[in-house]
């Protein structure tokens, strides 16, 4: 049974981001209702900024937050924040594809995985464990539904 999940790592260094944009967006917003240091428009557009970043980073988290096993002729799909809990049949895949982009010398892998349920999940190298061993399940168990790039 193959178990991917999410990398530890990723997420403490994504919540350490987090927690530095909120003590940035805390700075800004207390020098603002205490010293006024800067113009009204510095801290206007340092809070909408420092905003957005937190929510974006945030929702990346939230969204890329899933486990995936594969095992026994199944996939199965946890989504916990989501409350989604579902077991496919590899006959239930209707597609699957791997993405490679080269950039800076490092290799980013992406794995998409459609379903017979019109949903589809994502996959890669940086942020799951056992991506490897996902992608060679895949290729030995349906290499037919393969998406050639």
């Amino acid at each position: 049974m193959i178990h991917c999940k999410p990398k530890r790592a990723t997420y403490i260094s994504l919540s350490a981001v987090v927690i530095i944009l909120i003590s940035g967006l805390t700075y800004i917003l207390n020098d603002f209702s205490t010293k006024r240091t800067y113009g009204l428009f510095f801290y206007l557009i340092s809070a909408a900024i420092l905003t957005l970043v937190t929510l974006l980073i945030l929702v990346k988290m939230m969204a890329g937050y899933r486990f995936v096993s594969a095992g026994k002729s199944k996939i199965q799909v946890r989504l916990p924040l989501r409350g989604l809990n579902k077991t496919y049949d590899l006959n239930q895949v209707l597609a699957w594809q791997e993405e490679i982009v080269i950039t800076n010398k490092k290799e980013f892998r992406q794995l998409t995985i459609a379903f017979e349920d019109k949903t589809s999940i994502s996959l890669n190298n940086h942020e799951h464990t056992s991506y490897a061993e996902l992608y060679t399940y895949l290729i030995k168990k349906i290499p037919k539904k393969k998406v050639k790039a």
